[in-house]
C-alpha cells in the first residue's frame, strides 16, 4: 500500500523555522517527482516546491530564498526546511507524488500529482 506521511508541523513565531518531513512507502521513491503543497483556510491549495529524483527543484515565488526542498532517496524521505516563516505561510502542508519523474514542464507536475498524504499543520504567529 502506498503511503505518504507528513510530520514536523507545529506552532512557530514569525521569523522562525520548521523542518517538515514526508516519509514515503509502497513505491520506489527515486522513480518519481515529489513535492509539497499547502492549503490555508479560505484559499485554494497551492504548490510550494517540487523535486525530481535528480534533485532539480521548482519553488513557488513567495518561498524562494526561504524554503529549501531536499530528498533522501535512500531513506524514502522528502524534507522541507522552512526559514523566515511568515504568518501567510500558515497552512496545512501536504506531501504529494507525481505519476512519473518526467514531464514537459513543472506545470505538468503541479497539476498532475496523483498521491497525497494527510497533511501536517503549520501555524505561524505574528
Amino acid at each position: 500500500e502506498e503511503r505518504l506521511v507528513e510530520s514536523g508541523g507545529g506552532l512557530v513565531q514569525g521569523g522562525g523555522s520548521l523542518r517538515l518531513s514526508c516519509a514515503a512507502s509502497g513505491f520506489t521513491f527515486g522513480d518519481y517527482a515529489i513535492g509539497w503543497f499547502r492549503q490555508a483556510p479560505t484559499r485554494a491549495r497551492e504548490g510550494v516546491a517540487i523535486s525530481r529524483s535528480d534533485g532539480s527543484t521548482w519553488y513557488e515565488d513567495s518561498v524562494k530564498g526561504r524554503f529549501t526542498l531536499s530528498r533522501d532517496n535512500a531513506k524514502n524521505t522528502l524534507y522541507l526546511q522552512m526559514d523566515s516563516l511568515k504568518p501567510e505561510d500558515a497552512a496545512v502542508y501536504y506531501c504529494a507524488r507525481a505519476p512519473s519523474n518526467y514531464a514537459s514542464s513543472w506545470t505538468v507536475f503541479y497539476y498532475g500529482m496523483t498521491s497525497w498524504g494527510r497533511g501536517t499543520l503549520v501555524t505561524v504567529s505574528s
